[in-house]
């Protein structure tokens, strides 16, 4: 009798492991809280990089996966005239832009997304 109870605790146990495996194969394993598909892309209409005069580079703290850059990027391309690419390794942001920017300005989107803008240069 204690060896069923041992073994099937064991096999609850071995399924919960493989739901886990499964799930984290699905959506990735994110670090940002959430073990969620990732947000879907927000895309950018204008793709001509010539219609974007302004550049700007952002250091931005918390990103550690493609959740958290998925993020930051549907931020920042869900303002009008805003093209945004994230480059996780260096945890930077090249903002395209029509228009002149402030760094209140894109600061106020980051931390909309849960991040911290800590470098600003254009």
């Amino acid at each position: 009798m204690g060896t069923t109870i041992v073994i099937f605790i064991l096999a609850i146990i071995v399924v919960c492991a493989i739901l886990s495996i499964r799930k984290r194969i699905k959506y990735g394993s994110a670090c940002c809280g959430t073990h969620d598909a990732a947000p879907k892309k927000c895309k950018v209409s204008d793709k001509n990089k010539a219609h974007y005069p302004y550049t700007y580079t952002l250091t931005v703290d918390g990103m550690h996966c493609s959740n958290c850059a998925r993020r930051v990027e549907n931020a920042l391309n869900s303002k009008e005239g805003i093209w945004a690419t994230v480059k996780l390794e260096s945890k930077s942001v090249l903002v395209l832009s029509k228009n002149p920017l402030e760094e209140g300005q894109l600061s106020k989107a980051v931390s909309e997304a849960g991040y911290t803008l800590i470098g600003f240069s254009k």
